[in-house]
């Protein structure tokens, strides 16, 4: 028996029905990432645990592994047996593990905590990812996509916008994960009664619009075995390690942006929250209509190509900044707002050409691609824990390794061209598949470039 709340749809949802699915996939993927969120805290975290940012680096590099391979394991147990039912356990998990997070007096009880915390969340982050997949069609997929990044980056806008408004009043870092641990338990309660899920064959289909689904071959039986087919396609491998070299900046400014801020233009923790939950929301704004232009274009690349290409400006103007050591708060929003724009103009348009490759290769295996993105993603934010902090205590500072950052972005251009999909608008006929492989896992090559 199945329980309650793993409720599973035999006929694909439309209209509001749909969009309310939908949005309960969003909302789980916020707190999802906003459970444990407390890069706002850290210089306040280090004092009282008297730890160095090395030690944290090493601490949350070692918790991020164990991330990682939940994410790869869940990502094939939601395509196996629901995305739903793997879902909301693990949010009520990591939200008595954020309360947990209260409790840790020393470095080593810290790393417990947040290794318990990320094997939980690292299965959840895989299964929110196909839930948008499966309950967006692809004319509207991208504009969907922009919606679910509003989960690691709202998350980051959320807690960077409650510290900087809460820590002036408690002034301890405790204080954020009480709040962190009680809005997240309050937002398990509601999507648990209003959550659902695709019947498997349901997931094995292709939805073009609402009115529009072009069936997969075969029942709809997930046969994980042919995951080793789809991840041996070139386009999987440049989709991965472009997007991965990508996030480093991402990362880097999630993770250490408030400590970096702190360290090297002398903001107070506070004024530091402010300016980056400044930053998360323009990139809240701007992923919408990032998204909704790449499905009125019906064209990823370009939108992507702009997004990259301003990004990297926007980088070396915050490394000339970084460099000098000044900057007014005014100087650090507005090229924050820059990167903001950039961050959202690249990845909601990629997050849905990634997702339509892969459905064009294997449509039953999103979770699993997207459980594979999660170990690579996680992989180089170990790099970034342990990489940056030796690199900005070598004596150039963080300048160096927002140096390093920029480069990542620049080798991002080329893999752009590997990916599948056009350049150009096509028309929703031509865009639908053609075709679909065996079982084995071959790709029926419906798109340019696959």
């Amino acid at each position: 028996m199945r329980p309650f709340y793993a409720r599973e749809l035999t006929q694909y949802p439309t209209g509001a029905r749909r969009m309310r699915y939908l949005l309960m996939a969003v909302m789980a993927s916020l707190i999802v990432n906003f459970e444990g969120q407390i890069s706002p805290v850290v210089p306040l975290l280090l004092d009282d645990l008297g730890m160095s940012l090395k030690t944290y680096g090493l601490i949350v590099a070692v918790a991020v592994v164990v991330g990682g391979i939940t994410a790869a394991i869940g990502g094939g147990l939601a395509d196996r047996h629901g995305r739903v039912l793997l879902l909301m356990p693990a949010l009520v998990l990591a939200a008595l593990c954020t309360y947990a997070t209260v409790l840790v007096q020393t470095p080593t009880q810290f790393l417990v905590v947040r290794c318990l915390l990320l094997f939980v969340e690292g299965a959840a982050v895989t299964t929110t990812a196909g839930l948008v997949r499966d309950f967006s069609p692809r004319l509207g997929r991208a504009t969907a996509f922009g919606f679910w990044t509003w989960g690691p980056i709202g998350a980051n806008f959320l807690a960077a916008g409650i510290a900087g408004v809460t820590l002036p009043i408690f002034g301890t870092w405790q204080s954020q994960v009480v709040i962190m641990g009680t809005v997240a338990l309050v937002f398990c309660i509601v999507i648990t009664f209003f959550i659902a899920d695709l019947s498997p064959h349901l997931r094995a289909r292709v939805i073009t619009s609402e009115s529009d689904m072009v069936a997969a071959d075969g029942d709809g039986a997930v046969d994980l075995r042919a995951a080793r087919g789809l991840m041996a396609h070139r386009v999987f491998w440049a989709h991965l390690a472009g997007i991965t070299l990508w996030l480093v900046w991402y990362w880097t400014m999630q993770i250490f942006g408030p400590t970096l801020l702190v360290q090297t233009f002398g903001l107070t923790a506070s004024r530091a929250a402010s300016v980056m939950a400044v930053t998360w929301a323009i990139t809240l704004l701007t992923l919408i209509v990032a998204g909704r232009l790449s499905d009125r274009l019906q064209a990823r690349k370009p939108v992507i190509l702009v997004g990259a290409i301003g990004g990297i400006v926007g980088m070396v103007l915050f490394v000339t900044l970084a460099d000098s050591g000044r900057a007014s708060v005014a100087q650090l929003i507005g090229v924050n707002a820059l990167l903001g724009v950039a961050i959202a103009a690249t990845y909601a348009p990629w997050m849905a050409l990634f997702s339509e490759d892969v459905e064009d290769l294997r449509p039953d295996l999103q979770a699993t691609a997207w459980g594979a993105f999660g170990l690579s993603v996680r992989l180089m934010i170990v790099v970034v824990l342990i990489g940056s902090p030796v690199v900005a205590a070598g004596g150039a500072g963080w300048s160096r390794w927002l140096l390093i950052a920029t480069l990542c972005n620049v080798l991002f251009l080329p893999a752009l061209y590997l990916f599948g999909g056009g350049w150009r608008r096509v028309s929703p006929a031509a865009a639908k598949p053609a075709g679909r492989a065996a079982r084995g896992g071959g790709t029926a090559g419906s798109r340019a470039g696959l």
